[in-house]
């Protein structure tokens, strides 16, 4: 698998570094799919975006529009998501993928209840609770600024954690590279 998602990300990366005016509006696709309910799981757009940080370090892309688009688009698929969880509530386990990962729901409904809307911020940075976490702040009736603002705000920190992550390894490549040469 990680064989694939290396190849996956890498073709992406290739492509952004030879087209660099498409690097905004990849990034907000990918971070939108990334973070959309049941398209997340088919999804691994994490590795690109964590590339295309490396691509900063190149000073081959600009951080800022990156990291709006890449922030925005996330904060629009929970958006969309909690949306489609409010309109189906718990029809939505019925639906592939999710019907062939009927865990998701409850392991999702328990993790909110517990935590409540950190439970947005915790759940965006790790993957199957990418995907349900929003659904189950829809179907359970999260107030809708509550769930808003969390949502916003932890899409901004993930999209500048992974874009720096990736930023920090180009620049630790490049420092093994000028140390070694």
């Amino acid at each position: 698998m990680f064989a694939s998602l290396e190849a996956y990300a890498l073709q992406i990366i290739d492509f952004v570094r030879a087209h660099q005016a498409w690097a905004t509006p990849i990034a907000f696709v990918l971070a939108f799919g990334e973070s959309l309910a049941f398209i997340s799981l088919l999804l691994p757009a994490w590795a690109a975006l964590i590339g295309m940080g490396a691509l900063i370090t190149a000073g081959e892309i600009n951080f800022w529009p990156i990291w709006i688009a890449a922030s925005i688009g996330a904060a629009l698929g929970d958006w969309l998501s909690y949306w489609i969880g409010k309109k189906l509530e718990h029809t939505v386990q019925h639906i592939w993928p999710l019907s062939r990962h009927p865990e998701l729901i409850p392991k999702g409904e328990a993790f909110v209840k517990r935590w409540g809307a950190l439970a947005i911020v915790i759940g965006r940075f790790f993957g199957p609770l990418r995907a349900s976490v929003p659904l189950v702040a829809g179907i359970f009736q999260m107030p809708f600024w509550r769930f808003q603002i969390t949502n916003f705000a932890s899409a901004f920190l993930w999209a500048a954690m992974l874009l720096t992550l990736g930023d920090f390894v180009g620049k630790f490549i490049r420092w093994i590279w000028g140390a070694g040469g």
